[in-house]
C-alpha cells in the first residue's frame, strides 16, 4: 500500500535509466516533462496510486503538503468557496494564479479529467525575471528582499499568520525562484502586514503581467495516464479554472506529489 511503500521497497531494474533522465530535465534541462500513457483506468484509483507513489520514491523524496503530513495528495474540487481566504485553491473548481510549492519538483498524476477546462499553465521564471529586468530595472532589487507570505491560517502554533519568503536568489550561479501570486496578495489581511507600497504593486502586477503572454506561457490539458512533473525553481505553473461533469465518479481529480531531488543521483 502507499502507506507501508518505502522508497528502499523500489526496484526498477530496467527503468532507473528514464528516471535519471526525468531528474536530470527537471535539475538541469526545461524544467518541466510531461509522461504519457498510464492505464490509470484499467488499473484503478488504488492501484494508480500506488504505481505513482513508488515512481515518486525512485525519483526522489516525498515530502509534506500540509500541516497534517500528507505526502500524496488529491487535487479536486471539495466544493469549498474559492473566496475564502482560509482555503486552499487546489480543493475548489477555481483559477490558481502563478507559484511554486515548497519542493524541488511538483508531479500530477491525472486520473481524471475535468469536463472543461482545467488547462495546466507553465512559464519559466528565468523568462519572466530577464523581461522585467528589461521592461523596469528598477523594480527587479524589490525581488531579493522577503515578501510576506499567507500561512493561510494552516499554522499550528501562535506565531503570526504569515512567513517572509525571499523571491529570487542565485545558488551556483543560477537563478532559483519562488513566488506565490494569490499568498503574497492575500497576506495583507492580516492586520500586523502593511499594505504594499505603489512600487510593490506594480512588481506584482508586471511580473504576472508577464507571465501570463501567449508568447511564453504553455498551456496544457491533461488526459487520463498523464503525468506532468515541473520544477519549481525555474518554473511557474497556474491553473486555468474548470467545469466539472455532474456525475461525481467522472469529475477531475489529480494525484499530487512534493518531491525533493538529490542532485547526485542525477
Amino acid at each position: 500500500t502507499v502507506a507501508t511503500l518505502t522508497r528502499a521497497d523500489v526496484v526498477l531494474p530496467t527503468f532507473g535509466a528514464s528516471i535519471a533522465n526525468w531528474r536530470r530535465e527537471l535539475l538541469d534541462g526545461r524544467g518541466f516533462l510531461v509522461i504519457r500513457g498510464l492505464p490509470v483506468e484499467r488499473w484503478g484509483d488504488e492501484d494508480s496510486a500506488l504505481v505513482y507513489w513508488a515512481l515518486g520514491l525512485a525519483l526522489g523524496h516525498p515530502g509534506a503538503q500540509n500541516p497534517e503530513g500528507e505526502l500524496l495528495g488529491h487535487v479536486r474540487d471539495t466544493g469549498e468557496r474559492e473566496m475564502d481566504p482560509f482555503v486552499r485553491r487546489y480543493r475548489t473548481a477555481a483559477h490558481i494564479a502563478y507559484h511554486c510549492d515548497l519542493a524541488d519538483a511538483v508531479g500530477l498524476l491525472c486520473l481524471r479529467a475535468a469536463r472543461a477546462g482545467g488547462a495546466s499553465r507553465l512559464v519559466s521564471s528565468v523568462t519572466v525575471y530577464n523581461a522585467l529586468r528589461e521592461r523596469r530595472p528598477d523594480l527587479i532589487e524589490r525581488l531579493y528582499e522577503p515578501f510576506c507570505l499567507d500561512r493561510r491560517n494552516e499554522q499550528h502554533d501562535v506565531g503570526p499568520g504569515w512567513v517572509p519568503v525571499i523571491p529570487c536568489r542565485f545558488a551556483e550561479g543560477r537563478l532559483r525562484t519562488f513566488y506565490h501570486s494569490d499568498y503574497f496578495r492575500s497576506v495583507t489581511r492580516h492586520a500586523d502586514v502593511p499594505p504594499f507600497t505603489t512600487a510593490e504593486q506594480e512588481l506584482l502586477d508586471l511580473y504576472e503581467s508577464i507571465a501570463t503572454e501567449p508568447a511564453l506561457r504553455l498551456d496544457m490539458q491533461f488526459a487520463p495516464g498523464d503525468i506532468q512533473l515541473v520544477s519549481n525553481h525555474v518554473i511557474l505553473h497556474a491553473r486555468t479554472a474548470y467545469e466539472d461533469a455532474p456525475d461525481p465518479t467522472r469529475q477531475r481529480h489529480l494525484l499530487r506529489l512534493w518531491l525533493s531531488l538529490d542532485a547526485a543521483n542525477a
